[in-house]
């Protein structure tokens, strides 16, 4: 029994986290830097612990020091630690420090983190397992020339990407083979600057597809069920800006065949926790892209439609126990739609730190608002710029989209910019909504309308 947890996080998702533990009766631990003394997670916790500064020249401080959480986690006896997303979430590294101090980690092991967090890794496992991945050699690529030879086997356009990669960073396009030199070098400094490593990959480059993932749970003996998948192709710069589920263009028969592929690829290779496997879905296909090893960003959308708080389950699976359902009582129910809401300002995306005088959070039946704002609170600058996730649900996705579009007009974030009448004109566009779009297509629409 898991009785205390310290959240390794902070803002919406710490938030979060906060309230499931409390409804499960679980004491939990807030850990903040200097800058976030006053955030709303460390107000809701039962106890805090300020763990350093935000962050300082080459150094990994507060939210990125292991130390610090792992003594957060001595002083004040929690047994375990929810990452959340982001930060230390995926670094296996962190996981086994945990795991030596005997402390629990609310998520998948070190061994499986680590290979996922590989892309060659993950892909060559995942076609070991039988499921479906983007054409393309599962090696790192040693020179231009080789790239150039493996393109002209499988046909251009290609996209050179880093072994390490996420987040859109460390990928290049290549059109044809004059190309492939600035590419390579480009994509080799710009992993070695994000991911401390230089190593790169190629694949097929599929232009118009949509982006699709499915939300993954297993436990430790030998259960795993899918709970369907998100669409989450509309995306800035490899960012997702808009998730829903279920996707549009996904029927019954392909979501039940692609989930008994998912399920089957991580109860074979024994797989833990929460979990999202994503694809391209391309011309009736599915392509492996990646997976996460940890909750995402989007799960609110999946906990709409099938009535379950994913931590929840991450917490009983990290305590021992088996799942509490099975894949045939997993039944969905409507459609929901997340917008992510940043601290932004348009058309050029600049961030918006600063405070916050006036905040009203929407309602109403089928509105969810997972925010760690209040009034007077001081949006800061060295984070992300994500405030907050406004989620719609409702029968159907004409209703979902009705929902959404009346509570953005509720939506108070004065006088911080953000990225609300953003999705207030998206959500009017007749391709939008009649789901006629790809990966590229938010990018195109930016430019048209704001030029």
């Amino acid at each position: 029994m898991i009785s205390k947890i310290l959240i390794a996080n902070r803002g919406e998702i710490a938030l979060r986290i906060i309230r499931t533990c409390k409804e499960m009766g679980i004491k939990t631990v807030a850990v903040h830097s200097t800058v976030d003394q006053d955030a709303m997670h460390v107000r809701m916790a039962d106890e805090t612990v300020c763990i350093g500064p935000p962050r300082s020249h080459g150094r990994k401080d507060s939210y990125l020091s292991y130390s610090a959480i792992i003594s957060a986690c001595e002083i004040t006896g929690a047994q375990a630690i929810h990452p959340g997303y982001g930060f230390l979430s995926e670094n296996a590294e962190f996981v086994e420090q945990v795991e030596d101090h005997e402390i629990i980690f609310i998520g998948p092991s070190a061994h499986h983190i680590r290979m996922m967090g590989d892309k060659i890794s993950a892909k060559k496992v995942m076609s070991e397992l039988g499921v479906p991945c983007v054409p393309g050699p599962n090696e790192s690529l040693n020179s231009p020339e080789e790239a150039k030879t493996i393109a002209q086997e499988i046909g251009y356009p290609v996209i050179v990407k880093a072994a390490a990669g996420g987040g859109g960073r460390g990928m290049k396009i290549v059109h044809n083979k004059s190309e492939f030199s600035e590419a390579f070098q480009t994509a080799q400094q710009e992993a070695i600057a994000s991911f401390g490593n230089g190593e790169v990959y190629l694949e097929k480059f599929l232009s118009n597809g949509r982006h699709i993932e499915i939300q993954i749970l297993a436990d430790n003996f030998g259960n795993a069920v899918h709970l369907g998948e998100r669409d989450c192709t509309l995306q800035r710069r490899h960012q997702k800006l808009l998730e829903e589920s279920p996707s549009p263009v996904i029927s019954s028969k392909v979501r039940a065949e692609i989930g008994k592929i998912c399920t089957h690829a991580i109860t074979n290779m024994g797989y833990s926790s929460a979990g999202t496997i994503e694809f391209l879905y391309h011309e009736g296909e599915f392509n492996f892209i990646e997976m996460n090893t940890r909750l995402q960003v989007e799960h609110p959308v999946t906990e709409a439609i099938f009535g379950i708080d994913l931590v929840r389950e991450q917490i009983n699976i990290a305590a021992g126990n088996p799942l509490s359902f099975k894949q045939n009582s997993l039944k969905p129910s409507g459609h929901a739609i997340e917008v992510r809401i940043n601290a932004e300002a348009l058309p050029n995306f600049r961030p918006c730190p600063g405070q916050v005088d006036i905040y009203h959070s929407p309602g109403g039946l089928g509105i969810r608002m997972d925010s760690s704002l209040y009034n007077g609170y001081t949006i800061p600058q060295d984070y992300d710029s994500l405030v907050g996730k406004l989620i719609a649900h409702s029968t159907d996705r004409s209703r979902a989209i009705a929902k959404l579009k009346r509570a953005l007009e509720e939506l108070i974030v004065h006088p911080i910019a953000t990225t609300a009448p953003l999705f207030q004109e998206i959500l009017k566009d007749k391709e939008f909504i009649n789901s006629e779009y790809d990966i590229h297509w938010l990018e195109r629409w930016i430019k048209n309308h704001y030029g």
